[in-house]
């Protein structure tokens, strides 16, 4: 399959790129599009032979449900058979914007959209790109992340050019995501609405605006292989780069200390190996673990993003910082394309810090934790 890259200039329903990706979708076919959160890949909602080819693009397990877009509240009571009042709260918060919602579905949307289940997740995204080509298909659009499935959510058209050229039909590069985090699942079918995934929406911002709720255990933890997932990343392996990933967590020193010790150890022994950290850690990093990034206009500039890679031993560093750990935002919006950079310079291993402040720390951990495989050094 050819796939065609588009760049939007304008985000509007009768733009001619718009309109030759809805005319894609409303035959069936597959097109890539940004939204305020990551880039998603869409298909018809209604129609289980587009969604049958969003898995196979991805390579997703087909219990694993799809996100259904809508553009506008209209739309959403043909695919519901009920609005909790929790849900109507959450809408007028926090609608258009960067929650998926969880309810009861009706016989319109089919099973093979919802992984099986009787419900269905439904958001409305803010970004224009998105809410034109919804209204210029004039059909829900499923979308799940636009990647291989396991592999760093996608936050630049150029991602999703990587994972699936030759996979679908067409691109639509409406540049960077503002968020890059996918977006906050709760499910309001049950008596007391359930966070399942954390994102830009917090907890906290959830209590505040319902007075109660739970979390499910998928969202903090290691799930059993027989779950059977009520929504997107709770049950398998998500957002991991292809070298092993591995967490440290403890206070700021031990942590420095205990990265550079086995970062050292490995560089010794030969291995290319990645360190992922906040901006302010770079300096010490650079200076005890030797990587220059003295040539680096971005350091110098205190970007987000300054890589520096040096060899030392027979090994090679290469450090990566997200952002820096007053902006949490930054780290949030950096953290994909930074673990797909590690994929670019081919590390062996990543050694990561945590980042625990502020209320985008549960989704940021949330991601690496998954990433990880759950694999964390306590120090």
């Amino acid at each position: 399959m050819e796939t065609k890259f588009v760049t939007i200039t304008k985000a509007e329903p009768q733009s001619p790129g718009i309109r030759e990706a809805a005319r894609i979708i409303q035959n069936g076919g597959l097109t890539a599009f940004p939204t305020e959160t990551v880039y998603g890949l869409g298909g018809n909602a209604l129609d289980a032979d587009a969604s049958r080819k969003i898995y196979k693009a991805k390579g997703r397990p087909s219990d694993n449900p799809l996100i259904v877009h809508i553009a506008d509240f209209e739309e959403l009571p043909a695919l519901v058979s009920e609005i909790p009042d929790a849900a109507r709260v959450l809408m007028r918060l926090y609608w258009p914007g960067p929650m998926t919602l969880i309810f009861r579905k009706t016989e319109r949307v089919p099973s093979g959209t919802t992984g099986g289940l009787d419900t269905v997740a439904v958001r409305m995204p803010s970004h224009p790109v998105a809410r034109a080509l919804i209204r210029a298909a004039q059909v829900p659009i499923a979308a799940p992340s636009a990647n291989l499935s396991g592999r760093p959510s996608p936050t630049k058209a150029s991602h999703v050019w990587e994972d699936m050229k030759g996979r679908i039909d067409l691109i639509l590069d409406g540049g960077e995501v503002g968020i890059g985090l996918e977006s906050t699942i709760v499910d309001v079918t049950g008596p007391v609405p359930a966070l399942l995934r954390p994102g830009y929406i917090s907890e906290q911002m959830l209590q505040e605006a319902l007075g109660r709720i739970t979390v499910d255990a998928a969202s903090i933890g290691p799930v059993s292989a027989g779950l059977r997932p009520k929504a997107p990343g709770m049950k398998y392996r998500h957002y991991a780069p292809e070298a092993p990933l591995t967490l440290v967590r403890g206070e700021p020193a031990r942590v420095e200390k205990a990265i550079c010790f086995h970062v050292k150890e490995a560089l010794l022994a030969g291995e290319d190996v990645g360190v992922l950290c906040a901006l302010e850690s770079l300096p010490l990093y650079r200076g005890r673990l030797g990587a220059d990034c003295s040539s680096c206009p971005q350091l110098r500039e205190m970007s987000c993003e300054c890589r520096g890679t040096e060899k030392k031993g027979d090994g090679r560093l290469v450090l990566a910082a997200a952002g820096a750990r007053q902006r949490p935002e930054e780290i949030a919006h950096n953290l994909y394309d930074v673990l797909r950079f590690f994929d670019s310079v081919r590390v062996g291993r990543i050694f990561s810090e945590c980042f625990e402040d502020g209320e985008l720390a549960g989704a940021v951990m949330n991601r690496l934790e998954k990433a990880a495989g759950y694999h964390r050094m306590d120090v």
